[in-house]
């Protein structure tokens, strides 16, 4: 092996060491915590996803799988719910093992001209997988036991996109903000060439971005505590949200998010300015 091919697998190895832990102590730290399990966080994917993208596949699967590990531990309590020796072995792969080495996948989507694209692409295709992972146990191996055995399928479908849909969400922002900023696909991680628009102005979007990304996590926590009853999931019960702190938060966070972005853009145009 020569010395730039070693040079190239030690650089593998230690990027994916730091982003594995990374990804794991962001899981550690949820924004939001639902009920029966699952929960958002701030953005704990988006670590094995960008090796993923920076590495190729093969290698993001490997990365995946031992995120998978990780996660394995951290829920080796909900194994205990289990009511049979299958369903203990659905659960172990499905929301476990399946739904986070998929997150390896998001390579699939290194080719594209745009970094943007790519990894946004990938990310959304990562978490649609880990999605339906998530919907077949909850229709089958949950069902009766933390999910309505009657419409388990659609309570299923509702109850997991209460979370991934905003989970998704921040890790798109967080993801196409830094493929604005860093070059995954350099040989060495660097500053992208189209990244011009200053510290200021980049921190100002990000930060417009989150805000959109709070009040929607927020809206859906609200929403789907008024739909979940002791009976299980009432659809119907939506009419009973507090529809007028829901749309307090919504306007403040677009306001919010109007003014962050409009803030931006100022920044970005005193820095053209300086430039020219």
């Amino acid at each position: 092996m020569s010395q730039k091919t070693m040079g190239h697998q030690v650089r593998k190895l230690t990027e994916s060491s730091l982003m594995l832990a990374a990804a794991f102590v962001l899981s550690l730290l949820p924004v939001m915590e639902m009920p029966f399990g699952g929960s958002v966080t701030a953005a704990s994917m988006l670590p094995v996803i960008l090796i993923a993208y920076r590495n190729g596949t093969v290698w993001g699967l490997f990365t995946g799988f031992a995120f998978s590990l990780l996660q394995l531990l951290v829920g080796m309590k909900n194994l205990s719910y289990a009511t049979s020796a299958a369903a203990a072995v659905s659960i172990v792969l499905l929301d476990y093992l399946v739904a986070f080495t998929v997150l390896g996948l998001a390579g699939l989507f290194r080719r594209q001209k745009s970094q943007v694209v790519g990894l946004t692409a990938g990310v959304l295709f990562v978490c649609v997988l880990r999605y339906v992972c998530h919907v077949i146990t909850g229709c089958t191996v949950w069902a009766g036991v933390s999910i309505p055995t009657t419409d388990g399928l659609w309570y299923s479908l509702s109850y997991n996109a209460a979370y991934m849909v905003p989970e998704t969400l921040l890790t798109v922002i967080a993801a196409a903000y830094l493929a604005k900023v860093l070059d995954f696909r350099a040989e060495r991680l660097r500053r992208s060439k189209s990244a011009s628009q200053g510290v200021a102005a980049d921190v100002c979007a990000a930060l417009s971005l989150l805000a959109l990304a709070v009040v929607v996590a927020v809206d859906a926590l609200l929403l789907f505590a008024a739909i979940q009853t002791e009976e299980g999931f009432d659809i119907t019960a939506i009419s009973s949200a507090n529809w007028p702190l829901i749309g307090i938060i919504s306007a403040a966070g677009l306001v919010l998010a109007a003014a962050l972005f409009c803030l931006g853009r100022f920044f970005a145009g005193r820095k053209k300015k300086e430039e020219t």
